[in-house]
């Protein structure tokens, strides 16, 4: 996958309350087309996977992936394509990004693709465009699903992908292309606020591309967290396109993959 976070900067971060749940619950990272955050390993013992503390999953222990080869099988089935952001959407070149890496972001606040930690089972982002067209330029989208070995490694990613966003508030994705200007707020599980997923952080701000012209342009980026798994999708705008259009593409693609991913683990009724 990449990780899925990118630009912040250009401004005043401004973390919502709610973002300290993150420290003890989930995480993720901002650029799409790699940039995810990174594990630091486990945390002590497995948490049961009881529904009020899952994102509403009551997860079937046999379907809980062990070994790298049932992980990749688990994100081929939850891992958005084209339809699942909505019309219109196609495949960027390259497409998928290839499993033995992903993204880090390093003390100088650049990101850069190296070998997951040891707690990762697998990791895969795919990437995506809306091409440019009636003035409007061209929209580029990510995805991103992460199996990790335990609930708690699924947690540091959430909480390490907080700090980060504290730590560089503005991000280099490659070059040429930055992300700043972030407002990151986190919820945990509340019924009637957010009960799809354990941890849910939201980021948005301002995405910077000289290639398209420079910017800033709206930046969407979406992570959740559910016993062991981090689901994440990056929105990075374009030239004749709203925030609210861009987050609407994030969302749907965030929330389905947050559907497919209980349907694949839930005990059978």
């Amino acid at each position: 996958m990449a990780r899925t976070r990118a630009i912040r900067g250009y401004g005043v971060l401004v973390l919502a309350p709610l973002v300290l749940v993150a420290c003890s619950g989930g995480g993720g990272s901002p650029g799409g087309e790699g940039a995810s955050a990174s594990a630091t390993g486990s945390a002590g013992a497995e948490p049961s996977s009881k529904p009020e503390d899952s994102g509403g999953i009551d997860a079937d222990p046999a379907k809980l992936p062990t070994t790298r080869k049932e992980a990749l099988d688990l994100i081929g089935r939850v891992i958005a394509e084209p339809a699942t952001f909505g019309p219109g959407v196609v495949k960027r070149s390259p497409y998928e990004s290839d499993p033995a890496t992903w993204p880090v972001l390093g003390t100088d606040c650049i990101w850069r693709q190296e070998k997951p930690e040891g707690s990762v089972l697998a990791t895969v982002s795919r990437s995506f465009e809306v091409p440019a067209a009636g003035g409007k330029g061209p929209v580029r989208l990510s995805a991103v699903v992460t199996v990790h070995r335990t609930r708690d490694d699924a947690r540091w990613e959430m909480a390490e992908s907080v700090e980060e966003t504290m730590r560089c508030p503005t991000q280099q994705l490659r070059q040429g292309e930055q992300i700043g200007s972030m407002i990151a707020s986190s919820l945990g599980q509340e019924k009637g606020v957010q009960d799809s997923a354990e941890d849910f952080l939201l980021e948005s701000g301002q995405y910077m591309n000289t290639e398209l012209g420079g910017g800033p342009y709206p930046y969407s980026w979406y992570l959740s967290q559910s016993l062991q798994f981090t689901v994440a999708v990056t929105g990075k705008g374009a030239k004749g396109w709203s925030e609210q259009e861009i987050d609407v593409l994030a969302n749907q693609a965030h929330s389905t993959m947050l559907l497919r991913l209980g349907s694949a683990v839930e005990k059978q009724s």
